[in-house]
């Protein structure tokens, strides 16, 4: 039986279905770009790009630089990681599933005959056209809801509420340049600290907390960003902290739609 799958992207809801597939028993490849850009990297395995591994809730993600590669990280518990955001890969692996997690809320280049089944995570995708299915992302009734005709719910551009903020806890850059983060993920800050600054070739620009909590995610020292780029997430909930080092309720709540497909595809 084929129990391999390729799952494109590495981000902290990509990072929740990777997990509930390797725990199910399936041979996962995951296929990042170059220089991901995590916001909630502490539970992004994508940060393998960068680090060589990177460990969520116990489970490896390992870099790897050729598929020759991929039965020596899955013999060792791992989960093998190659940087190939086109997917040139494909003929080679010959995936039994293959899972869009990129959140790109558009499709980046994911076509229905690229695996026996394909999924898709969110907005972007048509169930029945580009992919087989599509599995809704948006926070409420329908998360994780699976679609097999038609499209997830079109991206609004606002964050979720938690412990009653949505806009004000997301901070997006206020100038193009180079982050250089003065806090970390985890720290506890109030509303006006600078967390990081923007380096220009004018100076820098500071990067203020919008409001007061824990910083939950923010984007990787050194990365190159643009005006409105999102570039840190802020949790007002004083008493989480702990949430900064797990997989959240939205990616899990994903990660069953998707194994569920994969599981009635793969095991018929």
């Amino acid at each position: 039986m084929n129990k391999i799958v390729i799952v494109r992207g590495g981000g902290d809801l990509a990072t929740g279905s990777i997990h509930m597939l390797a725990s199910a028993g399936f041979k996962v490849l995951i296929l990042e770009a170059a220089y991901p850009a995590a916001i909630r990297r502490q539970v992004s395995l994508s940060e393998a790009v960068y680090q060589g591994t990177a460990t969520v809730e116990g489970l490896t993600a390992r870099l790897i630089h050729d598929v020759s590669e991929m039965e020596a990280v899955w013999a060792a518990g791992e989960v093998p990681m190659l940087v190939d955001p086109e997917a040139k890969c494909l003929a080679a692996v010959k995936p039994a599933a293959l899972v869009d997690a990129i959140i790109a809320k558009y499709n980046v280049g994911t076509r229905r005959d690229m695996a026996p089944v394909t999924i898709a995570l969110g907005p972007g995708f048509v169930a029945g056209e580009d992919v087989d299915v599509v599995i809704e992302t948006s926070r409420g009734h329908k998360l994780g809801r699976v679609i097999r005709s038609g499209s997830a719910k079109p991206n609004t551009g606002i964050p979720g509420i938690i412990g009653g903020y949505g806009k004000e806890r997301v901070m997006h850059s206020p100038a193009a340049g180079i982050l250089r983060n003065v806090h970390a993920i985890g720290d506890i800050v109030e509303a006006g600290t600078e967390i990081a600054y923007i380096e220009t070739e004018d100076g820098h620009v500071p990067v203020l907390a919008t409001i007061s909590g824990i910083i939950r995610g923010l984007i990787r020292d050194g990365y190159p960003v643009t005006v409105g780029f999102k570039i840190a997430d802020i949790d007002p909930r004083r008493g989480e902290l702990e949430n900064c080092w797990l997989i959240s309720d939205k990616a899990r709540c994903i990660a069953g739609s998707v194994l569920q497909q994969v599981c009635a595809a793969v095991l018929k």
